[in-house]
């Protein structure tokens, strides 16, 4: 039993041990295993990398010796391509500042131009070997399947640059460059280019031949070199647009000087052409200056600039210049004038705008000649055309519009009409040297548009026509009086008006001495029935009869000597009161007639006062008889019609025709302050 007993333990210690010799085996076991799982996923890791190290040993032994051959042909010129691609960015270093070294400057952006061509060149040629070397080695299995992509995409990228602008190949490093090149184009036109110092006044007062300062050689040798450059990469339009751009700003400047907003006025802005003449000549003035000056210099600096690329882009970038800086608005100021309401003043303003132009007319061919402006053509022709037609239309209806004046009502004070004044300066100013060459060729130039021929003597007689209009219409006017000694105070005056302002002149020549002489002859005769039936009626009021030797008694003399001072002086007050509001605008006239009236009462009034004023001057009631004395008389004759501070302006047109229809077509006033002033 005891036996039994010992065995059992001995058993039982065994199993123990051999349990505890388990687990610790089993425990070794797990930290083994815990050791070895890292160095698994390693090998599991470096199994695809050995197996594409191993896979050329598996591929054919033909492909195998092949492929050396085929990736030294796919390496050298790639290796070539990095060798150029490594020299562009090393030019990167050497590319200076433009505007401290533009020689060194262009000479680098030149071999860079050259790199970027070898490199767009034989990219496309070493792409396609090594596209060949990475399609054989994915047919014959000699590279790993995942290497292979990895090279296609690369390929790929290389493709779409290769088709792409080239300046991506060096990573943008020469569309850089020419960006600073085209800013030293920039600086060198815009530190150079210089506003002239100027004001408008003395431009009016001495239109000196002023011409900008042109860019000096050196600069414009400058601008020839980075020209080149830049137009050899297709840069030129926008070296023409900066250009431009910075030449126009220029002469936009110095015109400013000049005050030019009149230009921008519009048709509604001013009533009739009298109200903006002294614009109307200050544009003639500045359209020659602008022409022959700032924009004859810009023509001349395009053509330095541009010369060696040619006629067309000299022409163009000038047409833009011109349209940029504000010509257009010229002739768009021109045509403003002639869609204005008609008005006789017009045409003489109509004539100075042609003048004007016909003076520039070789300028405006030589330096707007061309196709590229072909707008300002377009407009300075429409603009001739429409000064050509309004003038000749206001003059072919110059007659007309005299006659319509004839229903209106004369002056009231007996002066010279307004109408009769401004025709004879009119036609006088229409025939001098001034207008009539003008005119003349204005009005051929219309009738050769109509296929008519014109002679010089239409002309003539046209203006004898309105002339003999003005004198039908003082016949009608004087008839329009009440009072008879007014009508023949109106035509005193209107026959010395036209006899004087027209003796000595052109159109005086023309209508002959006969016709002058005529005219004298009926002012005289006028003034002497105007003295006869007013003032010359005065002095039998002073009569001596029934005074001589004072036949009747002191008493009775007085008597008489009081009547007839009383009669006299109501008859002369009433007659002064009167024509003291008649005018007589001509001065020799006006103190003509007043000395004949003097002539006429003061010897007889002084003679009837030193024989009789003594039998009234002591009477009470003296001062009633002896109102005036001979000094008071002639002071008051001589006064007499004088012209009231006026200003004369020309007469308004009335609607007659279709061709009118934008005239005013409101009645004559002729109340000469009502007109604005002709210049």
């Amino acid at each position: 039993m005891g036996s039994a007993k010992s065995n059992g333990m001995e058993n039982l210690t065994a199993g123990r041990n051999s349990l505890k010799s388990s687990l610790e085996k089993s425990k070794a076991l797990g930290l083994a295993l815990d050791r070895a799982g890292p160095r698994l996923d390693e090998i599991n890791q470096r199994l695809p990398s050995l197996e594409a190290a191993v896979r050329p040993i598996r591929a054919q032994r033909e492909a195998l010796v092949a492929v050396g051959g085929h990736i030294n042909r796919a390496v050298v010129p790639a290796a070539a391509v990095l060798k150029v691609f490594d020299a562009i960015h090393g030019l990167e270093k050497s590319l200076s500042d433009p505007q401290s070294d533009l020689p060194g400057y262009l000479s680098v952006l030149k071999r860079l131009e050259e790199a970027l061509r070898f490199l767009g060149d034989n990219c496309g040629m070493a792409i396609q070997w090594l596209d060949d070397i990475v399609e054989y080695l994915e047919d014959n299995k000699v590279a790993d399947d995942r290497y292979v992509v990895y090279l296609k995409k690369a390929l790929k990228y290389l493709r779409e640059l290769q088709y792409e602008e080239k300046g991506h190949l060096d990573g943008g490093l020469l569309g850089a460059a020419l960006d600073r090149l085209e800013s030293e184009f920039r600086r060198l036109l815009t530190e150079n280019s210089v506003p002239l110092q100027m004001s408008s006044s003395s431009l009016i007062d001495e239109p000196a031949c002023i011409a900008p300062s042109q860019l000096p050689v050196a600069v414009i040798q400058k601008l020839h070199a980075i020209l080149g450059r830049l137009i050899a990469n297709n840069r030129l339009e926008k070296c023409i647009s900066i250009y431009v751009e910075v030449r126009s700003s220029n002469v936009r400047a110095s015109l400013q000087a000049l005050n030019l907003d009149y230009l921008e006025i519009s048709v509604s802005e001013f009533n009739d052409v009298q109200s903006i003449e002294g614009y109307i000549a200050q544009w003639g003035k500045h359209l020659e200056f602008a022409v022959k000056h700032l924009f004859e210099a810009e023509y001349k600096l395009c053509n330095d600039v541009f010369e060696r690329m040619g006629l067309d882009v000299c022409m163009g970038c000038f047409a833009k210049i011109a349209a940029q800086a504000g010509f257009i608005a010229f002739l768009q100021f021109g045509k403003t004038v002639t869609e204005s309401k008609k008005d006789p003043i017009k045409l003489l303003k109509l004539l100075d705008i042609f003048t004007s132009l016909n003076k520039l007319r070789l300028d405006f061919n030589r330096l707007f000649g061309g196709p590229a402006c072909a707008e300002i053509q377009n407009l300075t022709r429409d603009l001739i055309k429409s000064v050509v037609e309004g003038a000749c239309d206001i003059f072919w209806e110059l007659f007309v519009q005299v006659e319509l004046q004839r229903q209106t009502a004369p002056p009231s004070d007996g002066s010279v009409p307004r109408l009769v004044s401004f025709i004879t300066d009119y036609c006088n100013r229409l025939l001098g040297e001034d207008y009539k060459p003008v005119l003349t060729q204005a009005l051929v130039i219309q009738r050769s548009w109509k296929q008519e021929k014109f002679q010089d003597r239409l002309l003539i007689d046209e203006l004898l026509r309105s002339i003999r209009a003005i004198e039908a219409n003082l016949e009608v006017w004087s008839k329009g009086y009440d009072d008879p000694v007014l009508s023949n105070f109106f035509l005193m005056n209107n026959h010395w008006h036209l006899y004087k302002h027209l003796k000595g002149t052109k159109l005086g020549v023309i209508l002959g001495d006969s016709w002058l002489r005529e005219h004298e002859q009926y002012k005289e005769y006028y003034s002497a029935i105007f003295m006869k039936e007013s003032w010359g009626k005065l002095p039998s009021l002073l009569s001596r009869e029934g005074l001589i030797l004072f036949s009747g008694g002191r008493a009775t003399a007085r008597d008489l000597v009081k009547k007839r001072l009383k009669a006299f002086n109501e008859s002369f007050d009433e007659m002064y009161k009167k024509q003291s509001n008649w005018v007589i605008v001509e001065k020799d006239l006006r103190e003509k007639t007043c000395q004949l009236i003097v002539q006429a009462i003061v010897p007889v009034y002084r003679s009837y006062m030193q024989n009789y004023g003594p039998l009234v001057e002591q009477d009470a009631s003296a001062s009633k008889y002896a109102k005036y004395t001979a000094q008071s008389l002639e002071k008051m004759l001589s006064s007499l019609f004088q012209p009231k501070p006026v200003k004369y302006g020309s007469f308004r047109i009335r609607q007659s025709s279709a061709k009118l229809s934008n005239g005013s077509n409101g009645v004559t006033d002729h109340d000469p302050s009502s007109s604005p002033t002709v210049t």
